[in-house]
């Protein structure tokens, strides 16, 4: 589990990086995508959900990566209409998007220990 300070490093880092390159996100996924549509949420505001985790939305990381080009990732949740968010991120690549692995409704209680 990582520390306050390496959690806040992480997410302005990936904050940045999400600014300048952009974001990739796995709509491929069923549940991402049916998400947005249970929720009535278009994808600029997953973006802003996205943008807006701060340290204590944490729940788990870093977890080695092997898919997206081996960056570590990190597990957050967050409250969006009234529904608990499961989020998985990465930096992916250098010079690339960041990665959004997972943005669905939490099938289980998400523990935030920064809470």
């Amino acid at each position: 589990m990582a520390n306050q300070d390496e959690i806040h490093v992480f997410l302005q880092d990936f904050h940045v990086k999400m600014n300048i390159w952009g974001i990739v996100v796995r709509d491929d996924r069923g549940k991402n995508a049916q998400t947005l549509l249970d929720l009535e949420i278009t994808k600029d505001f997953r973006n802003k959900v996205l943008k807006s985790l701060v340290v204590e939305d944490y729940a788990e990381g870093p977890l080695p990566e092997k898919l997206y080009g081996g960056a570590d990732m990190w597990v957050f949740g967050k409250q969006v209409k009234g529904k608990e968010i499961y989020i998985k991120i990465t930096m992916g690549i250098a010079g690339a998007q960041v990665i959004c692995i997972s943005f669905h409704i939490a099938e289980h209680p998400i523990n935030y220990p920064c809470r």
